[in-house]
């Protein structure tokens, strides 16, 4: 159970997991040990000796603290807002004091350090913490919602939707089981255009999308429109954002296939690694360069989700490999949903 904010989104605990929020959490603790050694001290010298001595404590304290709230991330994130924000400020004091009750004689220090102004300063600088992420989440509520209108502007390409269109047409009469399959798949499609961006999506979910959109461009384009599917190792039940895999096939057509006279292979790629899962969409190089111009719109929007969803725990990587274009996406295997579960792709 989660607290909504004014946007209507869900606002929940950040991901402890994730380095962009460790990242975040470091450098404030560092730059709150900065200003505490230079209120205390008179000049460079003991500035530096002081707050050598103390980051030699606070590192290794931060990074127990650190997998401390990874490792009990789920249930706190599972755990109504309030009360997770209650458990999380309890488990961001405890480790801290009791780390430091442990490390600070091994570590050869002459003063004892007091243990109740190690708790006011987690405390304080937890709550701290959690207000910025908190604050973070709502500015991000716009923006996830501009990224979806920006997905619906750069997805419907008016010649697809015709094309599309002309093709069940001419299958009405001959082949009318295939149209109604055509018909359902552009169903899917435009379902998923027309669904909330902020939702994680299975991935299984967005391989069926894409393999919808894929039969759709086959009508039209035959033997020309080639795809080779590797996804053995494709672990299905993460969570990706939705319209990732699809618009890079569209463009992967657009710009790989449809200037070539005799078309060519889409391979896609989808596999585990560790806790990292990664896509990898390959696509003829046309020869014809200024077909080109155009699909930096759905990369960059893919990119922008990307970042609102994972933060710095998302790469996407575009690169010429000799005759081919490959897009190669890097995410965190994640079954964990932090919206509700949206609609699944329906068949007849």
């Amino acid at each position: 159970m989660k607290r909504k904010n004014h946007n209507n989104r869900q606002v929940e605990l950040p991901n402890f997991c994730h380095l962009g929020v460790n990242l975040r959490i470091a450098l404030t603790v560092e730059a709150a040990l900065v200003a505490g050694v230079v209120a205390r001290v008179p000049d460079v010298d003991a500035f530096l000796a002081e707050f050598i001595s103390l980051s030699a404590l606070a590192q290794p304290i931060l990074l127990l603290t650190l997998l401390a709230l990874c490792a009990a991330g789920g249930w706190l994130r599972s755990q109504p807002y309030r009360l997770g924000v209650g458990a999380t400020l309890a488990l961001g004091v405890a480790v801290p004091v009791v780390s430091t009750a442990w490390l600070n004689p091994l570590l050869g220090s002459s003063q004892p350090i007091p243990l109740a102004g190690i708790a006011v300063f987690a405390l304080l600088l937890g709550a701290g913490l959690l207000a910025y992420f908190n604050l973070r989440a709502r500015a991000l509520s716009p923006a996830i919602t501009e990224a979806r209108l920006q997905a619906l502007q750069a997805r419907i390409r008016p010649h697809f939707l015709f094309n599309s269109l002309n093709a069940v047409l001419s299958l009405v009469r001959s082949d009318p089981r295939r149209a109604e399959r055509a018909l359902e798949n552009m169903a899917d499609l435009f379902r998923a255009l027309m669904g909330n961006a902020s939702q994680l999506a299975p991935l299984e979910d967005e391989v069926a999308l894409t393999r919808a959109y894929l039969e759709l461009e086959q009508l039209r384009l035959g033997d020309r429109l080639q795809v080779a599917w590797h996804i053995q190792k494709m672990p299905a039940d993460a969570l990706i954002p939705p319209l990732v895999i699809q618009p890079l096939v569209e463009n992967a057509v657009y710009h790989g296939i449809e200037p070539q006279p005799e078309g060519g292979e889409i391979s896609l790629n989808i596999y585990r690694s560790a806790d990292k899962v990664h896509i990898v969409v390959r696509n003829p190089i046309a020869t014809d360069a200024s077909h080109h111009k155009g699909n930096r719109l759905a990369l960059a929007n893919i990119r922008e989700r990307l970042l609102l969803h994972f933060d710095l725990d998302a790469r996407l990587k575009l690169e010429p490999l000799g005759t081919v274009y490959q897009v190669h996406i890097v995410i965190p295997y994640t079954r964990e949903r932090t919206q509700p579960a949206p609609a699944r792709l329906h068949r007849r």
